[in-house]
């Protein structure tokens, strides 16, 4: 009996060498595992399914934390069989934070435009650079279960518009009060089990409430994005008509390089109307409006200014994103863009371009949505 504990412990002393040589590599590895998956998740399946794996990984974050909290509270720690666990379960918490943060990310990205979201896509990368470069801090339950929230949070953010079928803020601050009602439970738990949690959780509710103060700040700010929308699809035209279930679009033709580079100019005669085209992704049954504010550039006051507010109503379900297009007239000379929005003014993408009046209206071609 004794020869075989002491077999076991030289076995795990071995495997925890092993860990501690290549745990540079390991832990940045689980990150990068994590951030393919969601790639990968996001592409080939349904966004339920998508979610419900977002929410297993939840689960098993939380569980992870609590786990390493309870073990390394355990004074005969050394003996458990269970300690192998807790070998990996750094790389467990990496791999789960990586692919819970960057699934913030990815939803954030496309439902909003990086000149008004980058604070939010910002604090996103950086939890998920620092999950790796500063692995020692996280090591701190303040951090993990601050980090935690933040996944918590974001993903209630993501998975509300979606069951209720709405974007209004009501639904982000219910999603927000649910989130901390559970942080709040699972919190009180631990700290039952663990003296450490026990001894620092006022701190940790002061963490959760300042989280849960800053997001809503920038939710109420419009630098949070409208998910679950997001802008498949926009251009501008000469011209834009429905018929038969179809959108025919005429516009000037584009080379490969003003197909990459955003900003094109449009060559309008004077009085012509110029059209602003976009293909807005919504789940189904989301029945919302939608805003096409077109802004002109003032050279004298280096301002976008507001022109024209135009409206039309957009219903959820169809994956190429629900079509629609504003007309406006009286177009002058200069730099225009169409900021598409929701009502409350968040913003889902911009449209930028430049108008130059012409004699002759060029030759255009056409095309079919």
């Amino acid at each position: 009996m004794i020869k075989e504990k002491i077999q076991q412990s030289i076995r795990f002393l071995r495997i925890q060498e092993m860990y501690d040589k290549y745990e540079r590599l390991l832990l940045p590895a689980m990150l990068v595992v994590g951030l393919i998956v969601d790639f990968i998740t996001f592409r080939t399946i349904k966004v339920s399914t998508a979610f419900t794996i977002l929410c297993v990984y939840l689960v098993i974050a939380g569980s992870t934390i609590a786990f390493i909290n309870i073990f390394d509270s355990r004074i005969r720690r050394g003996r458990n069989r269970l300690r192998y666990l807790r070998l990996a379960s750094p790389l467990i918490v990496q791999f789960t934070f990586g692919a819970l943060l960057s699934a913030s990310l990815i939803f954030y990205w496309f439902s909003g435009t990086v000149s008004v979201s980058w604070p939010l896509i910002f604090i996103i990368a950086f939890l998920i650079v620092s999950n790796d470069v500063f692995k020692d801090r996280y090591l701190s339950p303040k951090v993990q279960i601050g980090v935690y929230y933040f996944a918590l949070f974001s993903l209630s953010s993501l998975i509300f518009p979606f069951i209720f079928n709405s974007i209004s803020a009501w639904v982000f601050v219910l999603g927000g009060v649910v989130s901390a009602l559970l942080m709040y439970a699972y919190i009180t738990l631990l700290a039952k089990s663990v003296e450490d949690i026990r001894n620092v959780k006022i701190k940790l509710f002061w963490v959760i409430g300042l989280i849960f103060i800053f997001l809503n700040g920038l939710y109420f700010l419009n630098v949070i994005p409208p998910i679950p929308l997001s802008l498949r699809e926009a251009g501008v035209y000469h011209n834009v008509k429905q018929s038969s279930g179809l959108y025919m679009l005429s516009g000037e033709r584009e080379s490969l390089l003003d197909k990459i580079i955003p900003g094109q100019t449009i060559h309008i005669e004077k009085g012509q109307s110029v059209y602003a085209y976009s293909a807005i992704f919504a789940p189904a049954e989301l029945n919302t409006v939608i805003v096409h504010n077109w802004e002109y550039f003032d050279s004298d006051t280096r301002r976008w200014i507001s022109k024209d507010k135009l409206t039309f109503r957009i219903y959820g379900g169809r994956d190429e994103g629900f079509r629609g297009y504003s007309a406006k007239s009286q177009v002058s000379a200069g730099k225009w863009r169409v900021s598409v929005e929701t009502e409350r003014g968040q913003v889902l993408g911009r449209l930028r371009f430049g108008v130059e009046i012409v004699d002759v209206a060029p030759d255009l071609i056409k095309s079919t949505r």
